[in-house]
C-alpha cells in the first residue's frame, strides 16, 4: 500500500496569510506517526511566478519523504519554475504505484492543455512499469465541477487526456487542483479527485450568488490519498 498526501493551490505571494498557512500544512504532514510515502503538489505554487516565490516554496515544501510538483495557471513562467523547482514534468517511482505529474499550464493563460511533448513524455513514463499501477496529476480537472469561473478555465481536449488513460491501462485514478476545494468525480472511467485549495477556498455556484469566491477564513486543508492494489481511497484532513 501506498499513501500519499495531496495539497494544491498553495499561491505563495497571493495573501499575507499564504506562507504561514502552507507552513501550517507541511508541520501537519512532516510528523504524521504513520508511513507516509509521498507528497505532491498539484500546481499554482507561486502567485505572480516570480523566484522569490519559487524559492520560499522550496523551502516550505521540504520533507522526508520525496515530494513532487507541476505547474498550474500562475505558474506562467516556466523557466522559472525550472531553474528553482525542477522540471515541469515530475515522476515518482514508488513501490506499488507510479505518480507521473504533468504539466498541463498554458504560459498567460488560464485554462489547461497537454501538450504534446506532455503528452510523449507521460506515455514514456506510464510504459516504464506497464504492470504496475499508475496514478496521473496535473493542475486543471478535466471535468466540470460546478464552478462557473473555474469550469471556463478546466482542461481543454479533454480527449488527449482520454486517449491516454485508454492506452495505459494500468492508470487507476487522476489527481488534480485549481478549484481550491475537495471534490470528486470520474473520467474515462477513472475516479478524478480534486485537492482542497491551502491558501483558500472556493465555493460553489449553489454558495454563492457571484460566481467563485475564495473564502480566505476557512482552514487551509490536504487530501490524504491510500493506493492498494489498484484501489484509491481518499480523505480530506483540515489543518485548524
Amino acid at each position: 500500500m501506498a499513501i500519499i498526501a495531496h495539497i494544491s493551490d498553495i499561491h505563495i505571494g497571493g495573501s499575507e496569510q499564504s506562507v504561514e498557512r502552507a507552513r501550517r500544512v507541511m508541520e501537519r504532514l512532516r510528523p504524521l506517526p504513520g508511513p507516509l510515502d509521498a507528497i505532491i503538489v498539484t500546481g499554482d505554487i507561486a502567485d505572480h511566478s516570480e523566484p522569490e516565490e519559487y524559492e520560499i516554496a522550496r523551502d516550505l515544501l521540504r520533507a522526508d519523504v520525496p515530494v513532487a510538483v507541476c505547474p498550474g495557471n500562475h505558474d506562467y513562467h516556466p523557466e522559472i519554475f525550472q531553474k528553482v523547482l525542477g522540471p515541469l514534468n515530475q515522476a515518482l517511482h514508488l513501490d506499488g504505484v507510479t505518480i507521473a505529474l504533468a504539466d498541463s499550464s498554458i504560459p498567460g493563460r488560464n485554462e489547461g492543455f497537454l501538450a504534446d511533448a506532455t503528452v510523449a513524455w507521460l506515455d514514456e513514463v506510464l510504459s516504464r512499469r506497464p504492470d504496475v499501477p499508475a496514478l496521473v496529476g496535473m493542475h486543471h480537472p478535466p471535468i466540470k465541477l460546478g464552478f462557473p469561473l473555474v469550469d471556463s478555465i478546466m482542461l481543454q481536449e479533454t480527449g488527449r487526456l482520454a486517449a491516454v488513460l485508454e492506452r495505459h491501462r494500468n492508470v487507476a485514478g487522476v489527481l488534480v487542483g485549481h478549484a481550491h476545494t475537495p471534490a470528486t468525480g470520474t473520467f474515462a472511467g477513472r475516479p478524478v479527485v480534486v485537492a482542497p485549495g491551502v491558501v483558500s477556498t472556493g465555493l460553489t455556484a449553489a454558495e454563492t450568488a457571484s460566481g467563485m469566491p475564495l473564502d480566505y477564513g476557512l482552514p487551509p486543508a490536504y487530501a490524504l490519498h491510500y493506493f492498494d492494489e489498484g484501489r484509491l481511497v481518499t480523505h480530506f484532513r483540515p489543518v485548524l
